[in-house]
C-alpha cells in the first residue's frame, strides 16, 4: 500500500476560503485603528491648544492685569499645524469669577464640530471693566 503525504484539493481549497474571509477582516481592523489613531492625534492636539490658551490668559492677567469680555478668535500654530480657537469670556455670579469657554479645530469652519472644547474659570479681582 502506497502512503501518500499531502494536502487534498478539499483541504486546499477550505484553507483558501478561510484565508479569504479572514484577511479582510483583518484589513478592516487595520484601517479602523488607524482611522482611530488619527482622531484621538488631532483631538490631543487640540486639547494642547486650548489648555496652552487658558494658561497664556491666567500669565496675561497675573502679568498686566489685562482681561478680556465678551469673545475672542485666533489663530495658534501647533506640530506645524494652524488650529483655529475660539474663546468666550462670560461673568459668574461670583463677583469677579470668569468663566472661559475655549473652542478648537482643525479648521475654521469647523466651529460647530469642533476638535476640543475647554471649560475653565478665571478669578479677574480689580481688573478694570471685568465687574461691570
Amino acid at each position: 500500500m502506497k502512503n501518500n503525504r499531502g494536502f487534498t484539493l478539499v483541504e486546499v481549497m477550505v484553507a483558501l476560503m478561510v484565508v479569504g474571509v479572514a484577511l479582510p477582516a483583518m484589513l478592516k481592523a487595520l484601517y479602523q485603528q488607524v482611522d482611530t489613531t488619527s482622531y484621538l492625534r488631532e483631538k490631543s492636539m487640540a486639547q494642547w491648544v486650548a489648555t496652552n490658551k487658558l494658561a497664556e490668559l491666567r500669565l496675561q492677567l497675573n502679568r498686566n492685569g489685562n482681561f478680556f469680555r465678551g469673545e475672542r478668535r485666533g489663530v495658534a500654530e501647533m506640530a506645524d499645524r494652524e488650529w483655529f480657537y475660539w474663546m468666550q469670556s462670560v461673568p459668574t455670579e461670583v463677583p469677579d469669577f470668569f468663566r472661559l469657554e475655549i473652542t478648537v479645530a482643525g479648521e475654521e469652519d469647523q466651529r460647530d464640530t469642533p476638535a476640543y472644547t475647554l471649560v475653565g474659570f478665571i478669578y479677574a479681582a480689580n481688573v478694570p471693566g471685568a465687574d461691570a
